[in-house]
């Protein structure tokens, strides 16, 4: 049997896919149950590493950590599915350079950052052997389609857009701000 380019791309692009795959289920099935006793911290703010101020952060909304784990089981699903893939790797990337952010700015552990910035890698790598695909679907969601109108209807589109946009906001205000 004799493989082509094309078909030693796909198996590099399947493998490092199921190693993000593999990776996101493992991290997003444990957020389900890493941060049990993180809350149990016997130190001030002051006291504490960033470490422990970021565990005892995720230990104090359960929910939190259980949302952001089921994101990456999510994200891994869908970069298992071929079709599904890039939408996959770009869910994912959300995730994981938030975890980046984290992991640098509190000083969680290296092998943790090593970790995330590795699976960030191979989701750009899996982008760039899908470049073509992702250029076009860019493409087409920039694409639009030149429709002649009016100025005058343009013009009452755009007032009547920017009236709605006042009581848009006007209700925002009440419904942040008023508490």
């Amino acid at each position: 049997m004799n493989f082509g380019k094309k078909d030693k791309v796909e198996i590099f692009e399947n493998a490092i896919s199921w190693l993000v795959v593999f990776a996101m289920f493992v991290y997003g099935g444990t957020k389900l149950l890493q941060f049990e006793s993180a809350i149990e911290i016997d130190k001030t703010v002051s006291e504490m590493t960033g470490m422990e101020l970021m565990w005892a952060f995720y230990g104090y909304s359960k929910l939190f950590a259980i949302t952001l784990g089921i994101f990456e089981i999510i994200g891994g699903l869908f970069i298992l599915i071929k079709k599904t893939r890039i939408i996959g790797c770009l869910f994912t990337s959300t995730i994981l350079v938030n975890i980046i952010f984290q992991d640098i700015y509190f000083g969680v552990h290296l092998g943790a950052l090593r970790a995330a910035l590795l699976y960030q890698i191979l989701i750009l790598i899996i982008l760039w052997l899908n470049k073509e695909k992702l250029r076009r679907s860019i493409k087409m969601l920039l694409k639009s389609k030149k429709i002649e109108q009016p100025k005058l209807k343009l013009f009452l589109k755009l007032f009547i857009a920017f009236i709605l946009f006042v009581g848009l906001r006007i209700a925002e205000y009440y419904f942040t701000v008023r508490v």
